[in-house]
């Protein structure tokens, strides 16, 4: 019983992670940061793992919705309105996110993980677009 509820848990997340590479490719937006700087890495993974539910414009992503009437329970924050500490980042993907409702845990993990979080950290909460008056969730609307 067991092995059936974590190989559906695996299962689960793997869905997800696929989601998240086709949803990532999909649109007009890019990343906006530099190949060359340091923190690319971890907006790349960022983009592959975690851009289907979260939006942050420097990655280009746009995984939360800006209309009240989508939200869907996979909506998670949106990075542009909401800062974030490398710390905070870590515990949310350890443990999948701070309510353990719908993302999985260790969506990314060691260096990957790292990397995720030191980009999240440095480009969350600048406001990169319109979504504050358009409604996407922020960290009073989701639990992400």
């Amino acid at each position: 019983m067991i092995c059936a509820a974590m190989a559906a848990r695996a299962s689960i997340a793997a869905c997800l992670v696929l989601a998240a590479t086709l949803v990532a490719g999909c649109g007009s937006k890019s990343i906006e940061i530099s190949k060359d700087d340091p923190d690319h890495t971890g907006a790349v993974i960022f983009v592959q793992r975690c851009g289907a539910c979260h939006t942050l414009s420097q990655a280009g992503t746009q995984g939360s919705t800006f209309d009240v009437a989508d939200r869907e329970n996979v909506d998670g924050p949106n990075f542009d309105d909401r800062q974030e500490t490398v710390d905070d980042v870590l515990f949310a993907i350890q443990n999948g996110g701070f309510s353990g409702a719908i993302m999985p845990e260790n969506i990314v993990t060691g260096e990957e993980a790292r990397k995720v979080a030191e980009f999240l950290a440095k480009y969350a909460g600048e406001g990169g677009s319109d979504t504050a008056e358009l409604g996407a969730p922020g960290p009073e609307t989701s639990g992400g």
